[in-house]
């Protein structure tokens, strides 16, 4: 098979342009049955029930999992398996969302009667509005599209396309009226960076680490083997229990570049006073911006004047929050 590099490009631009125009267009189809859509399954004591067959049931899939991290609660049943079993999912509060460009497939039919029978409310999501699914539907949702990108017409890109994005809409729409907020949004994505920027605190983080602590009069020998045994390239230097200061390896390396001699030295003479401190039920993500604001990598946790530890950036790296 001979291939061209503008030849390739060329049908990857067709393909994008297409799609883009086919999305474009379903602007001029958020109607009055849209609106109505999005207040029915707002409205809705139950749950919103999304089915479809082939490429669109994974459109329809993606979409449900879009309604459930955004706070509309919704489950996918396939339309094969729906005829076979699946039916009992629905519940007599639920709204029913049916996803199918032609809405004459064969697994379509034998379902939506099934579903009036149940009184369930049916929302079509359809590109031929003249189809067996539209015309049973109680509100349609157009997503008609002028042709598919596939150069003879028949493999579903725009198509679903449009029904992805479409379901974008559905989803975000719900999620405005909700008034859905970040810290709602965090409490479906736990595991997520939002959801640890929202939810982890220092405390979290810093008892994991060492507790590096010298006193004003340790030598710098002693002090040295400290912030290395801890492994957290700092360490806190307190006057008894109070914490004075604080000593990074960075002002190491500044104390030997200076030449001087080490033999008298101790940990006051080369810490930072008024070190920078965080408190134990901060948000990590508030130590992150203390860090990037003062171009630093630790800082000490503080609580009511006491020393407790130290919070590195590499611990907040590793949980994902950036």
């Amino acid at each position: 098979m001979n291939t061209s590099a503008d030849k390739i490009r060329q049908t990857a631009r067709e393909t994008i342009e297409t799609e883009a125009n086919a999305i474009a267009r379903l602007i001029n189809y958020l109607d009055d049955e849209f609106v109505q859509s999005i207040e029915s399954i707002l409205h809705s004591k139950g749950r919103l029930i999304v089915t479809g067959i082939g490429k669109s049931a994974v459109i329809g899939s993606k979409i449900v999992a879009t309604l459930n991290s955004t706070g509309t609660p919704a489950i996918f049943m396939h339309a094969a398996d729906a005829i076979h079993g699946d039916l009992g999912i629905i519940q007599k509060d639920d709204v029913i969302l049916c996803i199918s460009n032609s809405g004459n497939t064969p697994e379509i039919k034998v379902l939506i009667p099934y579903i009036k029978l149940s009184g369930n409310l049916l929302i079509a999501m359809v590109g031929n509005s003249e189809s067996y699914l539209a015309k049973q539907a109680d509100l349609i949702i157009k997503t008609t599209v002028d042709k598919e990108a596939c150069p003879n017409n028949l493999v579903p890109t725009s198509s679903t396309t449009a029904q992805l994005v479409m379901g974008d809409a559905l989803a975000v729409s719900l999620l405005g009226q909700r008034g859905f907020t970040s810290d709602d949004f965090a409490k479906y994505h736990p595991g997520g960076a939002l959801g640890k920027k929202l939810f982890l605190h220092v405390s979290d983080l810093y008892l994991q680490n060492e507790k590096p602590t010298v006193q004003m009069d340790t030598s710098i020998q002693d002090t040295i083997i400290e912030i290395s045994s801890k492994r957290l390239g700092a360490t806190a230097v307190l006057d008894g229990e109070e914490l004075v200061g604080m000593i990074t390896d960075g002002d190491l390396r500044r104390m030997m570049q200076s030449g001087k001699s080490l033999d008298n030295v101790k940990a006051s003479d080369i810490m930072s006073a008024n070190p920078k401190t965080v408190e134990p039920g901060k948000l990590v993500a508030h130590a992150l911006d203390m860090m990037r604001k003062n171009n630093i990598t630790q800082l000490l946790v503080v609580e009511n004047g006491k020393y407790l530890g130290i919070i590195h950036l590499h611990d907040i790296l590793k949980e994902g929050i950036l």
